[in-house]
């Protein structure tokens, strides 16, 4: 197993960074740019419950990603609200992460409906210096990482 294409992930999506995640509405894709966070096999963005993109997820957890040179696809889990005490580790993690606008009143912490969406990756393709990976996640954190 290779794991230069974990590192570039850790490296590259390892801190506030802005992807696009696709949901299904109805018969087409929905896309939109969402700031992410990305640890272990798994993105992390705080978003509300109401909103479009969770209504989607409802339907259907299957979700797209995509950034610079790279691609996946992955299932969406909502962890609840953001202030919840069983969130409160990764919360501290994602306030640090995203420093830079958690707090610029777009986000009501108070408001059970903010909350902790998790994107647990199944499979990417990640471009990085020449070298492609294709990159396998499963459940228990496993990855297989094939480099061409």
């Amino acid at each position: 197993m290779n794991q230069d294409g974990l590192k570039v992930m850790e490296e590259r999506f390892g801190q506030d960074t802005v992807i696009v995640l696709g949901t299904t509405d109805g018969d087409y894709p929905a896309m939109r740019y969402v700031n992410a966070y990305y640890e272990d096999g798994a993105f992390y963005v705080i978003t509300y419950a109401l909103s479009n993109k969770m209504q989607q997820i409802g339907k259907n957890p299957k979700v797209s990603l995509c950034a610079e040179w790279f691609s996946g696809r992955g299932w969406a889990v909502n962890l609840g609200y953001f202030g919840r005490e069983d969130n409160k580790e990764l919360a501290e993690k994602l306030r640090r992460e995203f420093a830079a606008w958690i707090d610029n009143g777009h986000n009501n912490f108070e408001d059970e409906n903010t909350i902790i969406l998790r994107i647990d990756l199944v499979d990417c393709v990640l471009f990085s210096h020449g070298t492609r990976y294709d990159i396998s996640f499963d459940r228990n954190g496993l990855h297989d990482v094939r480099a061409q």
